[in-house]
């Protein structure tokens, strides 16, 4: 017998179908579920409607592509990066684990997904290339301003010594790795990032160098 247009659902006794919320969170789960088993390059809107049992016209009619649906259910189903300002008791340690907290959970999801969603992605712009909001209003910054002000607390630093440039710089060297990468970002670069780059400029900064 020739499957239905009409969005299907298994037999659940009471010959009930599944709509709105209900439907979508089987097609998210279903997606997020193939999305692991499969990934992202091999993952199709069929397979996720087989997976949903549904129909894949139910799937199109809320998300017309296949970046779109895998956009909506990481926001559902990922892990999300932390946005809290560690407080471990030294600088570097904070710094670390901060960025840490960042770059784990993208790692979760995979430079194959990233990379996919960017590329395929329809029309010019995508949640993942919105344009960086200004230091005033961005949480990342506003965290390191934190592990810098528990650094002053604790006398590694001098008050107001370090520039905002400064301040910014892990974050704004973590956000050019996961964007030339599409997300496959390690330890070491991070460990690179603090030791390097970072710490030799806070410490020339507090020296008035």
């Amino acid at each position: 017998m020739a499957e239905s247009k009409k969005e299907q659902a298994p037999n659940n006794g009471a010959g009930t179908r599944r709509r709105g919320d209900v439907l979508e969170n089987a097609i998210l789960q279903a997606a997020w579920d193939e999305l692991e088993t499969t990934g992202y390059n091999r993952l199709t809107m069929e397979a996720v409607a087989v997976r949903a049992q549904t129909n894949k016209t139910a799937v199109y009619r809320r998300w017309p592509n296949k970046a779109q649906l895998i956009i909506a259910a990481l926001i559902k189903f990922a892990p999300k990066p932390s946005l809290e300002a560690a407080d471990m008791g030294d600088l570097r340690t904070d710094v670390v684990t901060f960025l840490q907290g960042i770059f784990k959970p993208l790692q979760a999801i995979g430079p194959e997904t990233i990379h996919g969603i960017m590329s395929e992605y329809p029309g010019k712009e995508h949640p993942m290339s919105k344009p960086l909001p200004p230091r005033s209003e961005d949480a990342l910054f506003a965290a390191m301003k934190a592990i810098v002000g528990n650094a002053e607390k604790r006398g590694e630093l001098q008050p107001d010594r370090l520039p905002e440039r400064v301040i910014s710089l892990p974050i704004d060297l973590l956000r050019y790795e996961m964007l030339t990468t599409h997300g496959s970002v390690s330890e070491d670069i991070v460990v690179q990032i603090v030791d390097e780059l970072f710490l030799p400029l806070v410490r020339a900064s507090v020296q008035g160098e």
